[in-house]
């Protein structure tokens, strides 16, 4: 058994480009799946999220839409509800790398929020990745990458392979004209090899020890192509 550190928006909104404040967190899927993909390998999942908060789900992603229908949707937000990690974050600035065996990332809209601009979290992104663990980020989550630097100042990230949330998709959620920024257009503009799949299609990109995944869709394959890359 090893443990696994998932990394967690502590967001409760996005701040979009009319100064709106739209609700979000963390999306349930990208938690519940992957969590369910590695204790039911036998390992432990330790949440943590800036500043040790509870972190908050998006209340759209227990809708029946997102879930198969209403008994999908009454599932997983019984999960969520029942999952004490949740409830017992630590603080991200208490985590020590080595005492987890590969590292997490799950999104939503919050990290877009909180995680691109946590310089703990960057700190924490280039450790991991320096380390050779495996490393999971999954849908928006890759926003957390944008603060990840090196102490020259060039971007620990720059010439990978990776994917993530796409401008397709973030235009058919229909958040994506008065957003600030897409994070194709940023994952890009930092040199990251940006790769495309379809989209709300499973699509997974795995460069080195770097794991990420496009959608929602992707957090199970996700998480199993890291698990299958634990020691």
């Amino acid at each position: 058994m090893a443990d696994i550190l998932f990394v967690l928006t502590g967001a409760k909104h996005w701040t979009l480009a009319d100064g709106t404040k739209h609700p979000t967190g963390f999306w349930a899927e990208e938690y519940v799946a992957p969590y369910e993909e590695f204790t039911n390998a036998g390992h432990r999942v330790i949440v943590a999220t800036p500043g040790g908060v509870v972190p908050v789900v998006d209340d759209g992603s227990l809708s029946p839409d997102v879930n198969g229908g209403q008994a999908g949707a009454d599932e997983i937000a019984a999960k969520v509800r029942s999952n004490t990690e949740l409830q017992q974050p630590i603080s991200l600035d208490s985590v020590k790398l080595d005492d987890y065996a590969a590292v997490f990332y799950p999104g939503g809209h919050g990290p877009m929020e909180d995680l691109a601009v946590d310089e703990v979290s960057g700190q924490l992104l280039t450790e991991a990745l320096d380390s050779g663990r495996p490393l999971g980020v999954v849908c928006h989550a890759p926003a957390a990458l944008l603060a990840a630097t090196r102490p020259d100042g060039s971007h620990t990230f720059a010439g990978y392979r990776a994917t993530g949330f796409s401008n397709t998709e973030e235009e058919q959620a229909g958040l994506a004209a008065n957003a600030k920024w897409l994070l194709q257009d940023r994952l890009i503009e930092l040199g990251i090899d940006y790769q495309h799949g379809a989209a709300w299609e499973p699509n997974v990109v795995v460069d080195r020890n770097l794991f990420t995944g496009q959608n929602p869709a992707s957090s199970a394959p996700l998480a199993k192509e890291v698990l299958a890359a634990l020691p």
